[in-house]
């Protein structure tokens, strides 16, 4: 696998309250997930004290996103060509995220209402030396490891 569709299709699962959560990231980590540029990095938003990488399962998605942008910054924004790099999911969140030197996370489909999913900085998602709650005891029993699920990246 590692299309967007895929992960597209694990992120409905869990909206709907099915699917395995680990299974979900494990997608992530397999996925291509195209990430806009914006002033010569990539495009993030912060909210809630962690930065989030904002990535997209394919050009429709991403093409959402700049129509929802529209109406926050006029109609010049849909019009603007935009610049993407494709990242593999394990990518964004083992060397990424870590880079970023703040809690960081990924948000995926982000205009897409009943299609977003976010992946935030905390253990089985993104390396403990930058997850929030590394040093919450018990927290890897909590949320399992899904790194593993990308094995063979």
């Amino acid at each position: 696998m590692g299309d967007g569709v895929a992960l597209a299709d694990r992120i409905a699962e869990r909206r709907a309250g099915v699917g395995d959560p680990r299974a979900l990231v494990g997608e992530l980590r397999r996925a291509l997930v195209l990430v806009p540029f914006d002033g010569g990095g990539l495009w993030t938003a912060e909210f809630g004290g962690v930065r989030w990488v904002c990535g997209f399962t394919d050009e429709a998605a991403l093409a959402r996103f700049a129509e929802a942008r529209t109406a926050v910054n006029g109609p010049g924004a849909a019009e603007r060509a935009w610049e993407y790099a494709e990242f593999r999911g394990a990518r964004l969140l083992d060397e990424v995220i870590p880079a970023m030197g703040a809690p960081a996370g990924v948000a995926v489909n982000v205009a897409d209402p009943d299609g977003s999913m976010l992946f935030p900085p905390v253990v089985g998602i993104v390396p403990d030396a930058v997850a929030v709650d590394a040093d919450v005891p018990d927290a890897r029993a909590v949320r399992g490891d899904a790194r593993d699920e990308g094995a063979g990246l």
